[in-house]
Order: C-alpha cells, then structure tokens, then sequence
C-alpha cells in the first residue's frame, strides 16, 4: 500500500482519493495500490459502490509522472505500462457501481481512470484530455479503447489523434461526462448517487453490469442468451427472495450481497 492513494467508507461506498502532489499523477506504487484495493473490495460484501476523487482544488489526476520516462528506457515503459493495465482493468471489471468525481484536471492517465469507471461527474472547471501523442506517446491506461466506445470514434480521433482538450460541458455534451455540477460538488454529487445505487440489489447490479459491458464484445444473440441465463441464476440469490418479498410487504429490502 502507499499514503499516495487515501481509503474511506461511507456506509456501502467506498471512496479513494488519489493523493499524490502535486498534480495527483500515477505511477507504480499507487497503481499497484489501485489494484489491491479494488481487488479488497471485490471481496468485501459489504461494499456495493466505489467513488474515486482527486485530491485539492486543481487536479482529479495529471495521469502518468513523465519523469518516469525521460530518459527512454523501454523496461521501465513495459512496468509502467503493465501497472496501468493491471489496475485499471481491476478497477473496470470493480464488482459494485464506480463513479468518477472529476473535481479538476483529468490529463492522460487521469481521464483513462475516470474512462474506467461506470459514471462521470464533472465540475464546471474541469479540462479533460488524452494528449499523450503530443510528448511522443500513447495512451496505455486502456484509453484508446474506451474513448472511442463511450464517445464514439470521431471524438476519440479528435481528442487522441489531435490533442483536442474538452471543458466539462463539452464533455457533457458528446457523452463523455453524464453530468456536471457547480466547483467543489463533484464528489457529493458522486456520493449522492452511490448511495441511489446502494438501494439496488448489489447481485443484481454486478449481473446488469456485466451484462451492460458484454455489449462490447458480445454478439447480441449470444447476449441476449446471457441476460436469460443471468436472470434466472439470480433466483439463486438470498437478495432475490429479500427483493421481491421487500416489495410485497411494502418496506425497505435488507440487502446481503448474497
């Protein structure tokens, strides 16, 4: 673990704090935290929903620390780069529902953070931006992959291909952000809306969410098959019984992720 990554609980929601000034930049040390922690609360029952912020008033994340890569070494590029990829396919395969708060700067591996998350909300202030081409790179935090597929490929050219920065309304607008709120909302709006998904069965969010991102490499048929199968393995569930009977009895259903 490192003090570069900060871990709280609230309730049912976990919320990370990405700590590490100035410009609360990644590298191997908090990315391989970022794993263990998802990896943790992955198997923490009682967790339904992660919220992950920036910490200060600036930056949600600068992405990677150059440094690391100033003098070209290629061995030291293949560890950063499987660090990104271990931590943020953990955090995009999280079991619960994760939300981004994206309280200022999201640059490079900051936005592929953001990416991996189910839901974005970003303050007005806030630049987001993929400009890894500009200093000779590319993104490798799973970025060129997302982008394109939750703001379609045009923009996802726009933004990598170019090094088109977009503010939080633009965001808003080609899909990239689902909302933006005032300065320093961002995570009590996130939290707001962890605790709205804390009310859903917790097996039954993890089945949706999985079935949700089979869109991107499923056929239809075959995912229409899974949902079919997903929907009846759920009857499995003690949540299924306490869901439904909660509704018939007309009171607030007592989840047990189980």
């Amino acid at each position: 673990m490192t003090d570069k990554i900060r871990l709280e609980r609230q309730g049912h929601t976990a919320v990370l704090t990405i700590d590490n000034p100035a410009a609360n930049t990644w590298d191997q040390d908090n990315l391989g935290a970022l794993k263990t922690i998802i990896e943790t609360l992955n198997e923490d029952l009682d967790c339904y929903a992660l919220v992950i912020t920036g910490q200060g008033e600036k930056f949600f994340s600068a992405g990677a620390d150059l440094n690391l890569f100033a003098d070209g070494d290629p061995s030291k590029a293949e560890a950063m780069a499987n660090a990104f990829h271990a931590a943020f396919k953990a955090l995009t395969h999280f079991r619960g529902v994760s939300i981004a708060a994206i309280n200022g700067y999201a640059m490079g591996g900051g936005l592929e953070c953001a990416l991996c998350c189910d839901i974005r909300i970003a303050e007005t202030q806030a630049q987001m931006a993929l400009p890894e081409a500009t200093v000779g790179l590319l993104p490798c935090g799973l970025g060129t992959q997302h982008l394109p597929w939750i703001v379609g490929e045009g923009w996802a050219k726009r933004m990598i291909l170019c090094g088109e920065r977009v503010g939080a309304e633009k965001a808003l607008a080609i899909g990239l952000v689902e909302e933006v709120v005032d300065q320093g909302e961002s995570l009590n709006r996130a939290l707001a809306l962890a605790e709205q998904a804390t009310k859903q069965s917790p097996k039954s969010v993890s089945a949706c969410k999985n079935l949700i991102m089979a869109a991107r490499t499923s056929t239809m048929p075959d995912a229409l098959s899974d949902e079919k199968t997903a929907f009846v393995d759920l009857f499995s569930t003690q949540d299924q019984t306490e869901g439904v009977n909660a509704f018939l009895e007309k009171r607030a259903p007592q989840w047990k992720n189980a």
